[in-house]
């Protein structure tokens, strides 16, 4: 800055300057004499990964240990269950149907049956159990599948954008209008045969538009990022910025959804059995299949229905909690 002519003393700022340092000098720890080992030292942690940070607070919250533990006793339930089942869920008991009468149409329980049979004399108890095999085989493939047309969707969405983007989002924005159940049902009632791959595709073709966009959103935000900059940059292919960088970082989100659409499947695809819409065969029960056929003893013996659902009910509680604390754990804005 220079200095005004009229200034009666020019030198006033760098002498005001001058008398400042000698007093800081004379009073205070002249600079050059700090040594730098008196200063402390910084430990060296390292980076933290998202998913083992992601991990440090799942294993500290007892909401997804508790939705966790309750979806891993369902999956070795459903895996066992052949082999844990007290009895052939399709064979009649003879000691149970001693019991049947026109006053008592539905066995109580007996020694070696707890929960009692059915109205054919079948242990309630062993169809339980095998049905978790079913229920499972149909939520997870109703999912696999849904997610495997949502990603397809969604890429081609959010990788290709113009006319393909447009095209796309009207199709799933269609599908979303029409309310996920009375879709599904609709689906499932134009097989000429109700069977277990009619729910499991009415129920995949629901989730789709799901997937779909929310991966769509997920590559849009993608094709942003400086990583995916740099790559066009450089001269990459197309094809490998996609598929080596902006799938992969768009998954999570993808991943965490699943777990809640693994809940919804489940209830879903115990409401179509309940219609009349899945496997006819009740040789291989199923939860939503048993509920459906106990709503005509509901009246007199609403054990038949209350077991199955409070089956249907806690599976999809635990996944709903461990898909909400994977959501909450990975996605910054609301982790706690």
């Amino acid at each position: 800055m220079t200095n005004s002519p009229m200034d009666p003393r020019p030198n006033a700022r760098k002498d005001r300057i001058d008398s400042l340092a000698a007093t800081a000098g004379a009073t205070g720890t002249a600079v050059k004499d700090v040594r730098i080992d008196t200063a402390g030292s910084v430990k060296d942690t390292g980076g933290v990964s998202l998913i083992a940070s992601a991990w440090a607070r799942l294993r500290r919250n007892p909401v997804f240990l508790f939705g966790a533990t309750i979806t891993l006793l369902f999956v070795v339930l459903a895996l066992i269950s052949p082999w844990i089942a007290p009895n052939d869920p399709a064979q009649r008991i003879q000691a149970l149907l001693e019991q049947q009468s026109p006053s008592n149409p539905v066995p109580g329980s007996a020694p070696g049956y707890p929960l009692g049979a059915d109205d054919f004399g079948r242990d309630l108890l062993s169809r339980l159990i095998v049905g978790a095999r079913q229920t499972l085989i149909v939520g997870v493939f109703a999912t696999l599948f849904g997610l495997a047309g949502g990603l397809v969707l969604g890429t081609l969405a959010g990788a290709l954008g113009g006319w393909v983007d447009s095209l796309v989002m009207r199709v799933v924005d269609v599908m979303l209008s029409i309310p996920s159940l009375l879709l599904a049902v609709s689906i499932a009632a134009l097989a000429p045969r109700p069977s277990q791959w009619t729910v499991i595709i009415a129920i995949a073709t629901v989730q789709v538009p799901v997937f779909a966009r929310l991966l769509r959103g997920s590559m849009l935000a993608q094709r942003s990022s400086d990583h995916v900059l740099a790559a066009r940059a450089l001269g990459v292919k197309q094809s490998a910025i996609v598929f080596r960088h902006m799938l992969p970082n768009s998954l999570g989100p993808v991943i965490v959804q699943s777990t809640l659409v693994l809940a919804t499947s489940i209830i879903d695809a115990a409401a179509l059995s309940f219609l009349g819409l899945g496997n006819p065969d009740d040789r291989q029960p199923e939860w939503g299949q048993m509920l459906g056929q106990a709503q005509k003893w509901l009246a007199d013996y609403p054990h038949l229905a209350f077991y199955p659902a409070a089956c249907i009910i806690v599976v999809a509680l635990g996944f709903t909690l461990m898909g909400e604390s994977l959501r909450e754990a990975l996605d910054p804005k609301s982790r706690r």
